[in-house]
């Protein structure tokens, strides 16, 4: 078995598509105006509309209303995508901070509230 993607649901599919493309640098592939994915070497971002929900179970999933899942981002360099989303993303729960186990993490919601998590591994970093 592989995890390969997670999907949010979202009531404005081009706001959030357009958020997560300035946010990770990755740019979308749309399969239909309901569904597009941002594909990185390890996983895949699907974001669909609330118009798909219905095709899998009717009620199924509601946009908006996560707060038990991270979706966490690893990059190289923490502090310097920090510095370049800072005028960018408006919910900043915690500027880049160490963790206890050593990696440097930045926390934020995407404008959904869903908590998402960029980080450099304390191997990565480098120390100073």
């Amino acid at each position: 078995m592989d995890f390969v993607s997670i999907r949010i649901i979202t009531g404005d599919i081009a706001r959030l598509v357009g958020f997560y493309e300035r946010a990770t640098g990755v740019r979308a592939s749309w399969a239909t105006e309901d569904f597009a994915e941002l594909k990185t070497a390890s996983a895949t971002l699907a974001i669909g509309s609330t118009r798909t929900v219905p095709l899998f179970a009717p009620g199924s999933s509601r946009p908006a209303d996560n707060r038990s899942v991270i979706l966490e981002f690893q990059v190289d360099d923490v502090d310097s995508v920090y510095r370049n989303l800072s005028d960018f993303v408006r919910d900043v729960v915690r500027e880049p901070t160490t963790m206890p186990w050593g990696n440097r993490a930045f926390l934020f919601r995407d404008p959904d509230g869903n908590l998402v998590n960029f980080f450099t591994p304390a191997a990565r970093r480098i120390p100073g």
